[in-house]
Formats: C-alpha cells, sequence, structure tokens
C-alpha cells in the first residue's frame, strides 16, 4: 500500500497524488503546499490528506511533498497573481503591433518566479519568435507560449453552462472524454447545435455522464416514428421516456380521430431492429 496525499494546482480540477515529506506530519484540506512536478518547483492546494491505496493503482513514482507552504510562500503566490493583468495587457499590445493572429486567453507565473507562460489560441501554427524576443526583453525570464485548443479556453477561463452551473471542465471534470453525436441520440435530444453545444462550441461533455445507461435503454426502446402493437390497437410511436421506459403512441380509430396514450415499453409488441453501424460524423470524437 502507498501512503498519499491528494493535491491540486491552479486552473485544474485534477487531483494529482504525491508522497508525504512527513508520515507524522498532519495534512489538511486547503492547506497550501510545495511540490515538485515535471514543470519544476510549484504551489498546490491540499484536496484529502494522507491516506492509503494499493501500489497498483500508481502509475509512477510518487514524488514527495517538499513542504508547507509558509507566509512567504503564500505572499509569492499572491504577488505572481498581481503580475498576471499587465503581463497581459502589455503581451495583447505586441500581438495587435505584430499582426499575429492568435488570440491570448491566459497568463500564469511559475512559483519560482523564473519563467511566465501565455496562453493563446489559433487556427493554425503561429510563426512567434519575434513576439517571445520582445517578451523576453521587457520580463527578463523564460517565456513560453503553449497554444491550446477551443475546449481548454473554456477550461482556463471558466463561465456558466447552460445548466446554471460553471463548466465541468473548469469545475469538476479532470480530464476531457470522448463525446459523440451518437450519444444526444441516444438520449432523445434533439439534434441542434445551440441546445447540445457548451460554451466552447463543442458537443457539452456531461453527454458523457450518464450515456451507458442511455445506450442501454435505447436498444430496449421502440424507434419515434414506428409502428408498435399496443393492447389497444397498432399505434405510431410519438416520443420515448428514457427513465420511466414508457412510450407516447398515436393511435388512429375507426372513425378517423385520433389518441394519444402512454404504454410501459414492455407492453408494447415491435421488432427489435438490430442497430444499424453509426454514421462517420457519429463516430468522431470530440476535437480536443
Amino acid at each position: 500500500m502507498a501512503k498519499i496525499i491528494g493535491i491540486k494546482f491552479k486552473n485544474t480540477a485534477k487531483v494529482y497524488y504525491f508522497a508525504p515529506a512527513n508520515e507524522e506530519e498532519v495534512y489538511e484540506e486547503k492547506t497550501g503546499v510545495v511540490v515538485e512536478t515535471s514543470k519544476g518547483i510549484e504551489y498546490g492546494t491540499v484536496v484529502f490528506g494522507m491516506k492509503e491505496i494499493p501500489d497498483s493503482e500508481l502509475t509512477h513514482p510518487l514524488k514527495p511533498i517538499i513542504r508547507k507552504a509558509t507566509e512567504k510562500d503564500e505572499r509569492t503566490v499572491k504577488e505572481n497573481e498581481k503580475k498576471i493583468p499587465e503581463a497581459m495587457e502589455f503581451a495583447a499590445e505586441k500581438i495587435a503591433e505584430l499582426n499575429l493572429d492568435m488570440k491570448l486567453i491566459g497568463c500564469e507565473y511559475a512559483f519560482d518566479g523564473k519563467k511566465v507562460v501565455f496562453y493563446f489560441t489559433a487556427d493554425g501554427r503561429i510563426d512567434f519568435r519575434e513576439l517571445v524576443k520582445v517578451l523576453a526583453s521587457k520580463f527578463h525570464l523564460r517565456i513560453e507560449l503553449r497554444q491550446v485548443g477551443i475546449r481548454d479556453e473554456t477550461k482556463l477561463l471558466g463561465g456558466i453552462a447552460p445548466c446554471g452551473r460553471t463548466c465541468c471542465c473548469a469545475s469538476c471534470m479532470p480530464d476531457f472524454g470522448k463525446v459523440t453525436i451518437k450519444m444526444a441520440k441516444n438520449q432523445g435530444l434533439h439534434l441542434n447545435p445551440g441546445k447540445i453545444s457548451g460554451l466552447c462550441g463543442r458537443l457539452m461533455c456531461c453527454l458523457e455522464y450518464e450515456n451507458d445507461y442511455y445506450a442501454e435503454v435505447y436498444k430496449k426502446m421502440p424507434k419515434v416514428g414506428g409502428t408498435v402493437g399496443t393492447p389497444e390497437g397498432n399505434g405510431v410511436v410519438v416520443s420515448n421516456d428514457m427513465l420511466k421506459l414508457i412510450s407516447k403512441v398515436k393511435i388512429s380509430k375507426g372513425d378517423g380521430s385520433e389518441v394519444y396514450k402512454d404504454f410501459p415499453v414492455d407492453r408494447l409488441s415491435f421488432k427489435k431492429v438490430k442497430e444499424a453501424e453509426d454514421d462517420d460524423n457519429e463516430n468522431i470524437e470530440q476535437e480536443q
């Protein structure tokens, strides 16, 4: 068994595992810590204190926590954050002067103060060598420009999703998952881009959350627009309630009238056609 501490970093919802510097020391939730990562020395926040997990759950050797954050460390983090607006303003001005077709979306100072990272989006490759020179001469630090995708832009900037809550990617989702049009079809959603797209313009990540349930139920439900047999005669399926397993059926009477009734799916008779292969567009994973 391995003893771990869960730590999160700024602008991420993913929890990373680190080994405690001292097994006797207590790491309370929301405590600031200083750790070494592949990016260098970073400041993080404890999500959960020390616990044990099987060694099989570890994908790589754990790095130890260097120390709990001191008052000086906390001041350093706040000072770095105060520098961001000025750095963003200066970089945006130079991007405009150099006529670069890129959108600046974020900036981050390394905890040790030796590097500043600028995040941007662009339709294609950008030659930003001249921009790097200008920024380096201004800040006298190592400059890194990192191009990210449109979904990463929303993750960095955050925002309120159509559901009224903070976007999943910016609040609770550690990694982007596979999202397809087929998932929306399984849930019986109208394939209106405005209804099933998030702030990034891509398919909403939450379509994946309950897809396993809907994919299974979809196979048990009659097709909307298909003919089914009911206890009151044949009819045409108008809609399906995937949660209650109920179908609304339109039944035509002999006098020319029409009746709409709800029936549990187990009281309907219909031919279950083997699901056809997905269209190419439905199989394409959500662009990262």
